[in-house]
C-alpha cells in the first residue's frame, strides 16, 4: 500500500509541474503513465491475495 501511495504522490507532483510548467508537457504524460502504473500495481497485489485466501 505504501508503494502505490508513493507512486501516486509522485504522479500528481508530475502532473501538476507538467501542466503549469511551461514546455514541459511531458511530465503530465509521465504523471498519467504512472498513475496507470499504479492501478496496476494494486489490481494484480490484490487479485494475488485474493487466490491464496480460502474463504471461511
Amino acid at each position: 500500500m505504501v508503494l502505490f501511495l508513493l507512486l501516486v504522490l509522485v504522479a500528481v507532483a508530475l502532473g501538476i509541474i507538467g501542466s503549469v510548467a511551461e514546455g514541459l508537457g511531458y511530465l503530465l504524460v509521465i504523471g498519467i503513465v504512472l498513475f496507470v502504473v499504479a492501478l496496476a500495481v494494486v489490481i494484480v497485489r490484490g487479485s494475488r491475495r485474493a487466490g491464496r485466501r480460502p474463504l471461511r
